[in-house]
């Protein structure tokens, strides 16, 4: 029997800056896979060939999303994807907040505003300030918080989001981040590893793309409330099997109490270079999904 062939899948402008991406391939080639980085954005790489496409850092998607999950698409077509491609389509928008809310799971209370619908300062005027950033990013693009009585600021950022069509999100800012955001990762529908860092919107009123997405990381024993609130929004997500791997990043409200702030599908950092275990969990679980396509 010939060896599966795993593609890592990656992008012509990120691998160089992926420090997971050698890790994972060289954890896969250990289970005896034949396992190779490849764009998602390469010219013809030929995806039938391959037996599974694992996502890792295609973390130009939200740029480019109409032609990320059109690539989704025709790859899960060719091959196996995880995550599968309705899964990458639900989590490429982020108004899948508001359905987590519906189904009961604590979440960052979240308002939608979109194009052409009417809006005011009064959206912007929070007790401790807002954040306000685009439906569709990823790292914290195009985002930034406002604290009190910059109400207008903040409008004219949402402004400037909804002039170039997009749809933009005013969330409350949570002053406990402070104390750290909250990463769990799950592989295989298990709980993984975590980690905590610092907060990502330190300066108010400034959008900095350049910002550093994941400062201070140390390693992190989340409590049973915040693994509770994981689980339940892992639950929620329309996903009929376990997802190979997910990321749920949270944070603690004004009573201390988890709450959701993403759900990442996609191409989630695992933080996999500060844990050897979670490495290996994820290369047994590829492997074992891979024994099962041939």
């Amino acid at each position: 029997m010939s060896t599966a062939r795993i593609a890592v899948v990656t992008s012509l402008t990120h691998a160089e800056y992926d420090p997971d991406l050698a890790l994972v391939v060289e954890a896969l080639r250990a289970e005896g896979l034949a396992a190779e980085p490849v764009a998602w954005d390469a010219d013809r790489p030929g995806w039938e060939a391959f037996d599974l496409a694992v996502v890792r850092s295609t973390w130009d998607y939200s740029e480019r999303l109409g032609e990320f999950l059109a690539w989704a698409d025709a790859t899960a077509r060719a091959t196996r994807l995880f995550n599968p491609a309705p899964v990458v389509r639900w989590n490429s928008d982020k108004r899948y907040l508001l359905e987590l809310a519906g189904r009961g799971v604590p979440v960052v209370p979240t308002r939608i505003l979109e194009p052409g619908a009417p809006h005011a300062e009064a959206d912007f005027d929070r007790a401790a300030g807002v954040v306000v950033k685009p439906a569709v990013s990823a790292g914290a693009r195009d985002t930034a918080w406002y604290q009190p009585g910059r109400s207008a600021d903040a409008l004219r950022h949402a402004r400037m989001l909804l002039d170039e069509g997009r749809t933009v999100m005013v969330q409350p800012y949570l002053p406990l981040v402070a104390e750290g955001e909250r990463a769990l990762v799950f592989v295989d529908g298990a709980f993984s590893h975590a980690i905590r860092k610092g907060p990502v919107l330190t300066e108010p009123g400034v959008i900095d793309n350049d910002r550093v997405a994941h400062p201070g990381i140390a390693a992190y024993q989340p409590t049973e409330a915040e693994l509770r609130t994981a689980r339940a929004a892992l639950a929620a997500a329309p996903a009929p099997d376990a997802l190979l791997f997910a990321r749920v990043d949270l944070a603690l409200d004004e009573a201390r109490e988890p709450v959701v702030m993403e759900l990442e599908l996609i191409e989630p950092n695992l933080f996999l270079g500060h844990t050897p275990q979670g490495l290996q969990r994820l290369a047994a679980a590829v492997a074992a999904r891979a024994a099962t396509a041939r």
